[in-house]
């Protein structure tokens, strides 16, 4: 089942990927991470879309082709174009999605737009709290995106198989469009890095904690455990959200990397199904 893309405008123009608009169950919206983008999500879409869901995924302000205004990085804003984005799709009570940022997007819209999902899942984010690990100077420097100047797109992809060996062709390909290809062969993020850097600062500014039991919908929480020791240090952190959130399941995805929907995209839409069931 193929995707459709086209933009929506909220206010500013959103691109969308759309599979199966005419399913007659109940809708899912996809929201991607940090300088990610929506083709990330295509295996978990097809799934969902293949038994009969509605599925959209959208391109955040700043991310893909959607608009890049130098402004409303923030929590506020991007939950507004989500809620927005649900309005002129004409959508009641769809099932929204997020991963990583896109996790903590979906909490404050949680908080936010109390009643109008009718499930949240998190997938490995929701529960990010980056101001418990250090100052904001120590954590923009850490997580300050690499410099991609004069970088092949074909040696990137390249090294991402490598490092990635057992993630599909598709979803390497569509990793790999978190970046405009240009004339010469090289590529650049479609999310500028003053457009990042206000987005991490947002998420360091953001408190979870403060926001799970302002949360009403039931939440999925699908943190990835790929051995490495930020695995470890975040199962305190999925705990304490568990236990704060009114309503939550915790899926854990063992040996599995950070990009569930494009290592285990399968795996996450049966769970996905089997916890909104």
């Amino acid at each position: 089942m193929e995707a459709i893309e086209r933009f929506v405008d909220v206010g500013i123009k959103l691109q969308v990927r759309e599979w199966n608009q005419e399913g007659k169950k109940r809708p899912f919206l996809l929201i991607h991470g940090l300088s990610s983008n929506a083709r990330t999500w295509d295996g978990v879409a097809r799934v969902l879309a293949t038994v009969g869901h509605p599925v959209t995924a959208v391109n955040q302000r700043g991310h893909g082709q959607s608009d890049k205004p130098d402004h409303g990085y923030d929590f506020t804003t991007v939950t507004a174009d989500l809620h927005r984005l649900i309005g002129v799709l004409g959508w009641k009570k769809p099932i929204l999605a997020g991963q990583s940022w896109g996790g903590n997007v979906l909490l404050a819209f949680g908080a936010q737009y109390p009643g109008v999902a009718s499930h949240l899942i998190f997938v490995d984010g929701g529960f990010l709290e980056l101001h418990r690990r250090g100052s904001w100077e120590e954590i923009a420097e850490q997580l300050r995106p690499p410099a991609f100047n004069n970088v092949q797109r074909d040696q990137l992809k390249s090294q991402i198989s490598t490092h990635h060996s057992d993630w599909s062709d598709e979803g390497v390909e569509a990793t790999m469009h978190n970046f405009e290809t240009l004339p010469d062969g090289t590529i650049r993020p479609w999310l500028t890095l003053e457009q990042h850097m206000k987005i991490l600062r947002a998420l360091y500014d953001q408190h979870p904690a403060a926001l799970y039991s302002q949360v009403r919908e039931p939440v999925l929480i699908c943190p990835a455990d790929d051995g490495s020791e930020w695995a470890q240090r975040k199962r305190g952190a999925v705990a304490a959200a568990s236990t704060a959130l009114p309503r939550a399941e915790v899926r854990w995805f063992e040996q599995t990397a950070h990009d569930i929907h494009v290592h285990r995209p399968k795996q996450l839409a049966e769970a996905m199904l089997d916890f909104i069931d």
